[in-house]
């Protein structure tokens, strides 16, 4: 082995020793906290209720529903609702997989979306109270192309996954089981309402580069 490699590779094996990931994970856990406003710092029915405020505000729809079994009956109702099509993918995800979708009599097909679907129903990692904004991380169970493609995204989304500010979501993405695996999800999509853009002669138009509507589905937890 030449000097030259001998001293490159004594170089990598110096900075990857144990001792410097302690330091990246203390950093990282320690770290100040910017000022936040006095709402994000709200709990239980005050968050939800901060939460569904925000997200109606950018004209998204909030409906709460007693359990996860409900959520077919919902997806029906808001369906039927808006005269669309009883046909949604949904995202395969195990809160999703286990739903009876047929007693609605939706026809729901567990996979990626497509350009044809108008319907996808997919789980939200969490969601922040102080924006109205929804978290979604990417990953088998979770495509991120359900977030953009379907002209209505019907999301779903517990109402213990309510965090306050922006700066709770990353502790919360850190401590899941996701991180804890090692695999953290290549995309995070942060969506705060429905799709808009005032690109066109500043004339705001909804559905340009995602989603034209929006449905939360909030489940309530016992």
């Amino acid at each position: 082995m030449s000097d030259a490699r001998r001293f490159i590779l004594s170089r990598i094996r110096e900075a990857t020793t144990p001792g410097r990931e302690g330091v990246a994970t203390a950093r990282l856990s320690q770290h100040g906290r910017n000022l936040q406003p006095g709402c994000a710092r709200s709990s239980g029915g005050d968050l939800i209720d901060l939460f569904t405020r925000k997200a109606e505000a950018v004209q998204a729809s909030v409906v709460r529903v007693s359990g996860l079994e409900d959520v077919p009956s919902e997806v029906s109702r808001y369906l039927r609702g808006r005269n669309l099509p009883a046909h949604v993918a949904v995202a395969p995800h195990g809160d999703l997989e286990t739903m009876d979708w047929t007693a609605m009599a939706i026809t729901a097909e567990q996979r990626k979306p497509i350009d044809s679907d108008g319907c996808g129903v997919n789980r939200a990692f969490c969601a922040v109270a102080e924006t109205g904004t929804l978290i979604m991380a990417s990953g088998p169970d979770s495509p991120s192309t359900m977030n953009f493609l379907p002209e209505t995204h019907i999301a779903v989304l517990k109402e213990s996954d309510i965090v306050g500010a922006a700066e709770d979501v990353w502790d919360r993405l850190r401590a899941s089981g996701r991180a804890s695996a090692g695999s953290l999800p290549r995309t995070v999509n942060m969506i705060t309402g429905v799709s808009r853009t005032g690109d066109i002669e500043q004339i705001i138009q909804t559905g340009v580069h995602g989603p034209r509507h929006l449905h939360i589905v909030l489940v309530k937890e016992t």
